[in-house]
Parts: C-alpha cells; structure tokens; sequence
C-alpha cells in the first residue's frame, strides 16, 4: 500500500476528494464504502512521482495555508484570507430561487461561461442512477449550471479525473468543496497546467459531508425506501430550501433543512470534517455562503425568504470575476462587516475553536492528524475557554478508544 495511503487510513484522515485516483495512473479509484463515504481503493503500486504528489498534495495530509497564499488581502481567524466581504444574490431571478442561498456561485459561474473566461465549468451534480448520491458533470451552458445548482450534501470526489482535464487543457471553472481547491492549490505546485486549465476556483462554506446513510435515512422518515427514489434534491428552490424526494411510484415527500442537516445528515459527517483547519474555502478566489440572519444555532430564523449570499473575495482572480460580473449587472452586493459573519455562521466559528484539542486527542492516541500550518488553528483555540477544549479532547479521545473514528 502507499505509505501515504496508509498515513490517511490510519488516522481516518480521507476527505473522499480523489486527488490520490487522479495523480494515481488507474493505480487507485474511489468507490462508496459500507459506511457511505467515498474511500481510495489501491489495486497496483504507486509510481513514485505520484507517491511524492499524494504525500504533498493530499488534503488529509496538508491543507493550503492562507499565509502567504493572496497577497494584499486581510486574514481572519475565523473566516480565512479576504480582499472584499459582502453580502450578495444573482440578479436573475431563476438564478438566485435554484441555487442554495442567493445564487452567487451559480450566477458567477454563467458569466465566465458566458464572457469566455472559460470554456466550460466542472462541477458536480445528483447521479441519475444513485440520486441520493453525486457524481461530476461539466457544464457548457447556462441551463447546465442551473441543473447543478443547489447543494449536494453528499460524497463527492471532483479530483477523480484530474489527469484527464489538464491532459485536455480547456479553461475551466471548477466548483467544489474547500478541501478539493486546497488539493487543487498543492497540485498546481507540482504541475504548471493546473492554474491554466483553471483559472478560477470557486468554493463554499463547508460543514462537513456526511455519509450517504444520511440521505437515507431522510428518505425512510418520509416514507419511502432509498433504492426506489428517483429524484432528490437536498436543498434550493428557495432559502433555505426543502429536502425534496420522489419514488418511481410517484410517491413524494419533503422536510425543512432544519431537521434534513441538524436532524440526519449532521450526526454523520466524517472524521475529516471534524478536524477540518479550512472549512470556509479560504484558498478559493471566491468562497460563498449561507448569509443567514442572525441567531446562534446556525439555521435561518424564518421560514422562507429570497436568497442571500456571503461572498468572500480572496485573490485578485476572484475581485476581477466579481467586479466583471457586477458591471454586468449579474450579480448585486452590500459591503459586510466582517464580525458579522461570526452571527451568520456561529457552528464554523465554534469548530474553528474546537479543532486543536481534537486534534490533540488524536496525537495522544498516537493517530497522524492533518498538517495545519499557516492556517490560525492555534489562534482560534486560543479563543475557547480551555473547559471547553478540555472536554472536547476528552470526548474525542473517548470516541477512539470505543472505535467510533
């Protein structure tokens, strides 16, 4: 086995981004394992040059740092590298109901398409024969864009085929979750290709990626079974959007995002995620978000309202997208103070603070964690009353001596 494949499964480190399948020459793949994570399967050795890629590039081992990484932009501790916070929505109304907050990821990606500041956009998107799960999809049109719009709250592993995009070398904006730009990030210091064939990187804030038993479970308190559904969207359509399903039956049935991520999805996140030093896309050019309205439990305060994006604009890549796509009039957008973040996204915050004693359990236990330099992990602990870093290693420490990570 690679030794670096062994260091990520010996810490239960795996993001399930593909990075290791993509730089791998068919020597690994990913597939959905029993627990519904995507995991790397090895079937033949590693050569070493892609041995030396995995160790470097591997999320699990080493997350981008945001020191250094944009130039001229501010860093918070909480909330990662930024030239311009703002709160934003696509100005086309169709844009902004589909997508999962106000539209902006998806409003950006129409207008690099559409202006030819790429050729097409890799995203991902449900799986026709699994739609409880994902797969990728390239997207060349605006319609396109909008049938993946909406958040995916399931496995994914955009790097899968990554050899096969710079092989091809069309410009392309890729789409994906903060630990896939961060691999893409340490690839490109390996290959020259990568920020040519993506010369933007668009990313969300992240709460983790649960288990496709997540979904399942959904399914089955609506009354359905999970083989039988043929169409599920987890949010979109709305702010924050309903958790929608349909059997081959015809049979149908929908719940509140509420109880879809606080009630199922969130108790099945994988380890990764809890541990996670960069949850925010702080190496995206853009990274957008849920601009919920106050309240410190992490959910909306209403029912439904018109979307509202958080847009953090972190390189000049990402101020010139942006600055394109408003002279445009796609895309409008209010300047935010950045301590309002902390009252829209209280959970990322708390876990910012909570991750250095969890990871302090995990060397204890004699586990490998993720290398996390450069990233302010220790700052934030530092902003945690150590009662409660206290219990948190405790409780993580408890977690693997019973097995359960």
């Amino acid at each position: 086995m690679s030794p670096s494949l062994a260091k990520v499964r010996k810490g239960s480190l795996c993001a399930g981004c593909g990075l290791c399948a993509g730089i791998s020459a068919d020597a690994i793949a990913m597939q959905i394992d029993e627990a519904g994570f995507a995991r790397p399967r090895q079937t033949r050795p590693l050569a070493p040059a892609g041995e030396r890629v995995f160790a470097d590039a591997c999320p699990a081992l080493k997350v981008e740092p945001w020191e250094g990484f944009a130039p001229g932009a501010a860093i918070d501790t909480y909330w990662g590298p930024y030239r311009q916070c703002l709160t934003g929505h696509a100005v086309e109304s169709e844009t902004r109901h589909t997508g999962s907050s106000g539209g902006a990821i998806s409003a950006l990606a129409i207008h690099a398409l559409e202006t030819g500041i790429v050729a097409q956009v890799l995203q991902v998107i449900a799986d026709p024969d699994r739609p409880l799960g994902n797969r990728l999809t390239v997207s060349r049109s605006r319609e396109e864009i909008l049938q993946a719009a909406g958040s995916r709250y399931a496995p994914s592993s955009p790097l899968a085929d990554i050899a096969a995009f710079l092989d091809a070398g069309v410009p392309t904006l890729f789409i994906a979750k903060p630990c896939d730009v961060s691999a893409l990030r340490r690839l490109a210091r390996h290959d020259e290709r990568v920020d040519t064939v993506f010369p933007v990187k668009l990313s969300f804030f992240c709460g983790g990626i649960p288990s496709e038993k997540g979904a399942e479970t959904i399914v089955r308190e609506m009354g359905m079974e999970p083989d039988r559904v043929v169409n599920f969207r987890y949010r979109g359509n709305g702010w924050p959007g309903l958790t929608v399903a349909e059997d081959d039956e015809g049979r149908s049935g929908e719940m509140s995002y509420e109880q879809s991520w606080g009630k199922h999805l969130s108790g099945k996140v994988q380890f990764r995620c809890k541990i996670c030093p960069d949850p925010v896309g702080g190496v995206a050019d853009i990274a957008c978000a849920d601009a919920w309205y106050g309240g410190e439990t992490g959910y909306p305060q209403f029912d439904e309202a018109e979307g509202r994006s958080l847009v953090m604009v972190r390189t000049a890549a990402g101020e010139r997208l942006l600055d394109s796509a408003r002279a445009a009039g796609v895309i409008a957008t209010e300047g935010l103070d950045i301590r309002e973040i902390d009252l829209m996204q209280p959970a990322q915050a708390r876990r910012k603070r909570r991750i250095s004693a969890r990871m302090a359990a995990c060397r204890a236990a004699l586990r490998p964690v993720t290398r996390t330099a450069g990233l302010r992990v220790a700052a934030a602990a530092r902003r945690e009353p150590i009662i409660i870093r206290i219990k948190e290693f405790a409780g993580t420490m408890r977690r693997i001596v019973q097995g359960r990570i």
